[in-house]
């Protein structure tokens, strides 16, 4: 499964996920764009998941007929999601084909 790490998604979390396919936005030169063509892109690009931490991505983009799973974290802390992880891999492995999910962490 390809995973598409946004900007603002820590790096380290990629360990803790060894069976998927990770690869991040600056990986691929697509810093520059905004989050629409970001999301298109990675369609494009055969992605499965797009990883973000951009808790207002709903409301910015028409996320309807998406075939992008996006899963959302609800901080950048490298900290708070390392001590997590096993939540956000769940939430990641359960995806579903144009699927939004809000990882809740406590």
């Amino acid at each position: 499964m390809r995973i598409l790490f946004d900007q603002g998604v820590p790096v380290p979390l990629r360990k803790y996920l060894p069976q998927l396919e990770v690869t991040t936005v600056y990986e691929l030169g697509w810093s520059a764009f905004t989050n629409g063509d970001l999301i298109q892109k990675a369609e494009d690009s055969e992605f499965a998941v797009f990883v973000t931490t951009d808790k207002n991505l709903k409301y910015q983009q028409n996320l309807k007929d998406r075939t992008l799973c996006i899963v959302i974290l609800p901080t950048t802390s490298w900290p708070i999601l390392q001590e997590h992880w096993e939540v956000i891999l769940s939430s990641i492995q359960s995806f579903s084909v144009g699927g939004y999910i809000e990882v809740i962490i406590d």
